[in-house]
C-alpha cells in the first residue's frame, strides 16, 4: 500500500505548505474520528482536476468501523453527484443521509472540504454507521456535537492547530473528555474524566465547575519556574499538551480550543490520570538502578579478588603455581569487565564490543612483559545477552591467552579476534601468527585447563569449537560458533 507522502508527491500539485498541513491533519484526525464515531478518508486532487486519490484513512476507536477495506491508493473520477467532487468545488460540506449500504451496513456520508487559507486543498470523507440507530446517550450526544464542531473547524482551516508540542501517550477521547465554555466552566464531563478527578481528590461533580480554578487546587503552583500556570493551560485560549504534577499525582492533559466564526466558544479537554503509571515507572527506574549498583559492586569485589591473586602470584617461588594464579587472575578480571559493562547499561543486553576491547587490552598488558604482542578486534560482536556475555568473555580470554602464551610463546606477533554474525549464529575466529600446533595435537585430549574451560562453556552455550593450524600461513586458528 502506498504511503500518503508517495500518493501526494506522485499525483498532486500541492505545494510544501499544503502538504505539511495535510500531514498535520492526519496526525490529529483520530480525535475527529472518535468524537463522530466515523471512518475518515482523505481525498486529494490529482493533476487532472476530475480525479481524486485516497491518501489516508482512519477508523474510530469509540465505535464500529463502517469501512472494512482499506481504500488508500484508490481513485474516484469527477461526478456532479459525488460528495467529494461537490465539496471540493463548492467549498462547503456535503452530506447524504440515505443510509447507503456499505458492506451490507447502512452508512451516512459527509464530505468536509479541507481549507488552508481560502483554498480547498483536499476533502475528508466521513462515513458513519447508522445500523441500529437509537437515541444517543448524553455522552454520545456530547461527542457528536463536539465532532460536528471540529468538522466545521476543518472546513474553515482552524483545525488542527499548528505549533502544538507533541507529548508521548497523548490522552484520547475514551481516557477522559471534558467540554468547557469560553469562560472555562464545565459543560460536560465523561465518566472517565470524572473518575480521574475523583482519584485526585474531587468530591462533588465537574459540571458547572470552573475547570482551571478547580484543577489548580489539586496542582498548586510550584516554587520553581514553570512554562505555563494551570489556569493558563486550562483556559482554552490556546492549544496545549502537558502533564500536571503535584507529589504523586500526575494528570496528562490536552486542550483544543473550539472556534466558531473566528471566535473562541470553548474548548475540549482530554485528560488521563497517569499517577499509577508514573509510580510504576519510578519503581522500574529504582529497580534498574539497584541492579546496576549490584553489578558495580560485584565488579569491585572481583577486582579486589583479582588484585589479591596477583599479589599472591608475585610471592610464589614455584613457576607452575605463579602461572596458575596469573591465569586465575585473568579469568576473574574477564568476569569483572562484563559486570563493569552491565553496571553502565540500562538493560540486560551487553554491547560486547566494549567487553572484547577491554579483554584485549588486558591480554596485551599481560603479554607486554615478555614481548611485543598486539591484540586487536576486526568486526563486531553486536549485542549479547548478559547470561551469554560472561561465558563468551571467558572463552575469548582463554583463547587469546592461549594464543599469546603457547602460539607466540616468548616471541613478538599479533593476535586477531574476528567476530561475525550470520543466520542467527555468532562466529568468532581467534588467529595468531605464531609457531602453530604440533602435528599430533588433539584439542579433545589436551590436559590444558584453559581449553577444558573453553570446551565446557561452549557446550553450555550449545556451540561448537575447533582449534587447528592456519591454512593460509603460520600460526593457529580457533573457531567458535554459538547460536545467538
Amino acid at each position: 500500500m502506498p504511503s500518503m507522502s508517495e500518493i501526494v508527491a506522485e499525483h498532486t500539485d500541492l505545494d510544501d505548505a499544503e502538504q505539511r498541513w495535510l500531514k498535520l491533519l492526519v496526525s490529529e484526525w483520530q480525535l475527529l474520528a472518535d468524537l463522530s464515531f466515523s471512518d475518515l478518508v482523505l481525498w486529494v486532487p490529482d493533476h487532472d482536476p476530475n480525479v481524486f486519490w485516497a491518501a489516508a484513512q482512519v477508523r474510530p476507536t469509540t465505535g464500529a468501523t463502517s469501512l472494512f477495506d482499506d481504500v488508500v491508493g484508490d481513485l474516484i473520477a469527477y461526478s456532479p453527484e459525488h460528495l467529494v467532487s461537490d465539496a471540493f468545488v463548492s467549498g462547503g460540506t456535503t452530506s447524504t443521509s440515505d443510509g447507503k449500504l456499505m458492506a451490507g451496513m447502512p452508512v451516512d456520508t459527509h464530505a468536509i472540504p479541507v481549507k488552508l487559507g481560502e483554498r480547498v486543498i483536499a476533502v475528508v470523507e466521513q462515513h458513519t454507521s447508522v445500523l441500529g440507530v437509537r437515541a444517543p446517550s448524553v455522552l454520545e450526544q456530547a461527542y457528536l456535537d463536539t465532532g460536528a464542531q471540529l468538522a466545521r473547524m476543518v472546513s474553515t482551516g482552524t483545525f488542527p492547530t499548528p505549533g502544538e508540542t507533541n507529548l508521548a501517550m497523548n490522552p484520547r477521547v475514551g481516557d477522559g473528555f471534558i467540554k468547557i465554555d469560553a469562560q472555562g466552566d464545565v459543560e460536560y464531563a465523561s465518566p472517565n474524566a470524572l473518575s480521574a478527578y475523583r482519584r485526585l481528590g474531587l468530591i462533588g461533580d465537574l459540571v458547572d465547575e470552573h475547570l482551571p480554578t478547580l484543577t489548580a487546587t489539586f496542582f498548586p503552583a510550584s516554587d520553581g519556574p514553570v512554562d505555563y500556570s494551570v489556569e493558563s493551560v486550562l483556559s482554552g485560549r490556546a492549544a496545549r499538551r502537558g502533564e500536571l504534577v503535584s507529589g504523586d499525582a500526575h494528570l496528562m492533559l490536552r486542550v483544543i480550543p473550539l472556534v466558531e466564526d473566528g471566535e473562541r466558544v470553548g474548548a475540549i479537554v482530554l485528560c488521563r490520570d497517569v499517577s499509577d503509571l508514573r509510580s510504576k515507572e519510578r519503581q522500574l527506574v529504582t529497580k534498574d538502578a539497584t541492579i546496576r549498583e549490584i553489578h558495580h559492586r560485584v565488579k569491585n569485589n572481583l577486582q579486589t579478588v583479582a588484585a589479591l591473586l596477583r599479589m599472591q602470584a608475585r610471592r610464589m617461588t614455584s613457576d607452575e603455581a605463579r602461572v596458575a594464579l596469573e591465569d586465575a587472575t585473568s579469568r576473574v578480571s574477564a568476569i569483572a569487565i562484563v559486570h563493569e559493562t552491565l553496571s553502565q547499561a540500562f538493560d540486560e543486553i551487553v554491547d560486547f564490543d566494549k567487553v572484547a576491547d577491554g579483554l584485549l587490552r588486558m591480554v596485551g598488558d599481560v603479554s607486554a612483559s615478555w614481548g611485543g604482542v598486539t591484540a586487536r578486534r576486526e568486526g563486531s560482536f553486536g549485542a549479547v545477552s548478559a547470561d551469554m556475555a560472561t561465558s563468551l568473555a571467558m572463552v575469548v580470554t582463554e583463547l587469546c591467552q592461549n594464543a599469546v602464551e603457547h602460539g607466540l610463546a616468548d616471541s613478538s606477533g599479533e593476535v586477531r579476534v574476528v567476530p561475525s554474525t550470520a543466520h542467527g549464529h555468532l562466529r568468532v575466529e581467534i588467529i595468531d601468527d605464531g609457531r602453530g600446533l604440533p602435528p599430533d595435537f588433539d584439542a579433545r585430549k589436551s590436559r590444558s585447563l584453559g581449553l577444558q574451560i573453553v570446551s565446557t562453556l561452549i557446550a553450555e552455550m550449545k556451540g561448537t569449537f575447533e582449534l587447528g593450524n592456519r591454512a593460509d600461513g603460520p600460526g593457529t586458528l580457533a573457531v567458535v560458533d554459538i547460536p545467538r
